[in-house]
């Protein structure tokens, strides 16, 4: 069975496929995903889609993107949909200096506040870091993450951070993204994460894979761009596994392990 560590299927730009990508993922084998909310005005489609769909896990965050049009009671509303949802995580949260007219210490203030949630909760929480890798390690520095650990979706940061991160409890999930050509370095740092690290995502319908890579194009009829079909998870497995030199049955026995592990254990009573 496969997991899909971070994804957004509640995403509009998937509504004219959902139907038909919730009957296929999993006759795929399939059998879970963490669907992540990024901003206040689709958390509540997020909340939706997993109680219809309770293979999937609700992960609930502020994106960095959307720090500076939260509302003045966004942290109530992230607490409230935690309570309603047991089984949910955190995320996507985190720091990113890539976006235009960005706020780094406004970002900083929102994304702490998240980890002290996660951590008096004891939740996981996923976070999303571009460009911003030293201010990510000084609030990691001076602020611990949840005990059971946290996730770094599709990591492109420096090689020299990595112990760092592993020390404070990261985990990291590789997408079919890091199967273009460019992305050698990511796939080297998978190589060498060790094993009880490691989980396998899509992001979709973002980080499109190279096309010879993708198994399962998909197009937005509208705006005729690419988006990344979360089945593309299977061919992730499969290129991850090659990587390590594993079958993809023993990659995915090990997933599912740290999956558990960080997602499930010890949830709270419903």
């Amino acid at each position: 069975m496969f997991y899909d560590a971070h994804q957004h299927l509640h995403d509009a730009r998937l509504a004219p496929f959902r139907a038909g990508i919730l009957e296929q993922l999993p006759r795929l084998g399939i059998a879970g995903g963490i669907v992540n909310g990024t901003r206040e005005d689709d958390w509540q489609a997020v909340s939706e889609l997993c109680a219809e769909n309770p293979w999937l896990l609700p992960a609930f965050g502020l994106h960095p993107w959307y720090v500076a049009s939260r509302t003045a009671g966004w942290e109530k509303t992230l607490t409230d949909l935690l309570d309603r949802h047991p089984h949910a995580s955190i995320g996507e949260t985190g720091l990113d200096c890539w976006i235009e007219g960005h706020d780094i210490e406004d970002q900083k203030r929102v994304f702490i506040r998240q980890l002290e949630i996660a951590r008096e909760r004891n939740v996981a929480i996923t976070i999303h870091c571009v460009k911003a890798h030293e201010p990510l390690r000084q609030v990691l520095q001076k602020h611990a993450a949840p005990a059971r650990g946290f996730l770094l979706h599709a990591w492109a940061g420096p090689a020299e951070l990595t112990p760092f991160l592993l020390e404070r409890g990261a985990h990291f999930s590789f997408p079919p993204y890091f199967l273009h050509e460019r992305k050698a370095p990511q796939r080297a740092l998978f190589q060498s994460l060790p094993a009880d690290r490691i989980l396998v995502e899509t992001d979709a319908p973002d980080l499109v894979p190279p096309p010879d890579r993708n198994p399962h194009p998909l197009t937005h009829p509208e705006s005729g761009r690419p988006l990344n079909h979360p089945a593309n998870l299977v061919p992730a497995y499969q290129a991850l596994a090659s990587l390590r030199g594993e079958t993809i049955e023993q990659l995915a026995t090990t997933v599912a392990e740290n999956w558990r592990r960080l997602f499930m254990d010890g949830w709270r009573a419903v």
